[in-house]
Parts: structure tokens; C-alpha cells; sequence
């Protein structure tokens, strides 16, 4: 007998290749702590003066650490290295809207040295295979750009 509350499937994964696992008390003026101690942090509320993070960062964070590994394995496929110096600076917002909360982001992605239609095209590409886009794809508002 499941004591789901809520299961959800869209996409059943094939291969499971890792479970990142993080207990969090306190919500977000708590602290989270990962099942390995490799993360241990404080959390606070954004916008607040505090000593911890919050989840919007977190979510940037990650989202933006994916993507440049999506990016790479598009490099990859077109035998192309990635610029040493790349950054991909993210934004997260949360917002309100008819009495509900919503979160909408900005990825501003810089691969110097790249020509234009190339540089488009590993950012296309990492947007299709980023598990993290895949995830916010038709739920929030998401602007990705070249700056």
C-alpha cells in the first residue's frame, strides 16, 4: 500500500542515474541539509536581510549549472570546444498574480569568442536537452538570451 499523497508521471525514466537527496526543516528561514553533508545551508526569505540562501536561488543556480553541461554536450556533437570564459547568469523571480504565487526567469548566456548563428545554436539545443528547461517548459515565463 503507497502512502502517495500526489504521483504525478508524464515521462516514465528509463535509468535512474542519481537521486539528489535534501532534508529541510524551517522552511524558508530553515536550513537544508543534503543526504551526503555535501550541502548544508541556511536558508532565508528573499529579499530579507539573513545569513542563508533561498530557493529561487538555488533554482537559478542549478538551472544555470545544467545548462551549460547541455550546452556542452551540444559543443560536443558539433566537435566544438565551449569558451573557457562562458557564463550563464540567471534570474529567477517570484511573483504574485490573482492571489497566487508564480516564479518566472531569465537566462542571459555569454559564450565569447563563438560566431552568432553558432552560439545560437548550442543555446537551442542545451533549451531542448536541459532537464531543467525541460521541466519549466510551458509553466513559467522563461526568456533565454545571448548577451
Amino acid at each position: 500500500m503507497e502512502n502517495n499523497i500526489i504521483s504525478e508521471e508524464v515521462i516514465k525514466i528509463e535509468k535512474v542515474l542519481y537521486t539528489g537527496k535534501t532534508k529541510t526543516t524551517g522552511g524558508r528561514d530553515g536550513e537544508s541539509r543534503s543526504s551526503d553533508d555535501r550541502l548544508n545551508i541556511k536558508l532565508s526569505s528573499p529579499g530579507i536581510s539573513g545569513t542563508g540562501t533561498n530557493p529561487e536561488q538555488l533554482f537559478a543556480s542549478g538551472w544555470s549549472a545544467c545548462f551549460i553541461g547541455a550546452m556542452g554536450l551540444a559543443a560536443n556533437k558539433l566537435k566544438i570546444a565551449l569558451p573557457a570564459d562562458l557564463t550563464v547568469h540567471a534570474e529567477v523571480d517570484l511573483g504574485i498574480s490573482d492571489n497566487a504565487y508564480f516564479l518566472q526567469a531569465r537566462l542571459h548566456v555569454s559564450l565569447p569568442g563563438l560566431e552568432q548563428d553558432i552560439a545560437r545554436s548550442l543555446v537551442e539545443s542545451a533549451h531542448q536537452t536541459c532537464p531543467y528547461s525541460k521541466l519549466t517548459r510551458g509553466n513559467i515565463n522563461v526568456v533565454i538570451d545571448l548577451i
